[in-house]
């Protein structure tokens, strides 16, 4: 299922329209896409990133696509920090996996965070959410985003830059859809190895 989804959104078609698309309206665009993912994650940031550095350049493209997702992911961290103190949030904190995570972040910090966020296919909206239920500071979270999302996009930037010779080459085309393929099994690998010691703490 997951290659299926993989090969349509990397279809020729759609992504060319999305390149004249971030062309036509500008940076603004290139920006606020990313910057929305943050907001709705079912939204494919990894299109995002290839339209980005093949519409302005490797190194413009990431910047644009980059400061739109930490951006994006700061504001939401920002906004459940504000609300987690309300009286209607205490039901989501208060839930068992959300309570071992958030103890979790509070033990160690600034580690499992950074490395979670590396990944493109990790839930950067629950993580966001729920480091902000937890006493991380502000600056410790922005830091760990700013640099694992550098990683992050920066990677796919680079996986993506030739867009021409993707279509072209149908080796170039496996090997991206693999290297995606293990990102995606590696940050799922790692969000199931931090549940899982969260349930043996929570346990002990």
């Amino acid at each position: 299922m997951l290659i299926q989804d993989l090969m349509n959104w990397f279809s020729e078609e759609n992504i060319t329209e999305l390149i004249e698309t971030f062309r036509s309206f500008g940076i603004f665009i290139a920006f606020l896409l990313p910057f929305i993912e943050a907001f709705l994650p079912f939204l494919p940031i990894i299109l995002f990133v290839i339209a980005n550095v093949n519409a302005y350049g490797l190194l413009l493209g990431f910047i644009i696509t980059w400061a739109g997702t930490v951006s994006g992911s700061y504001i939401v961290f920002l906004i459940f920090r504000l609300i987690s103190k309300k009286p209607f949030m205490k039901r989501i904190i208060e839930q068992p996996r959300v309570v071992r995570f958030i103890q979790w972040i509070d033990e160690h910090g600034f580690g499992p965070l950074f490395i979670l966020l590396c990944f493109p296919f990790t839930p950067g909206a629950l993580v966001n959410m729920v480091s902000a239920f937890s006493n991380i500071s502000k600056q410790v979270y922005l830091i760990a985003l700013i640099l694992s999302k550098a990683i992050m996009i920066f990677t796919l930037s680079f996986i993506g830059a030739d867009i021409n010779s993707f279509f072209a080459s149908p080796k170039k085309s496996i090997i991206v859809v693999v290297i995606i393929f293990i990102l995606w099994l590696v940050g799922k690998g790692l969000e199931k190895y931090f549940d899982k010691r969260l349930k043996n703490r929570s346990q002990k």
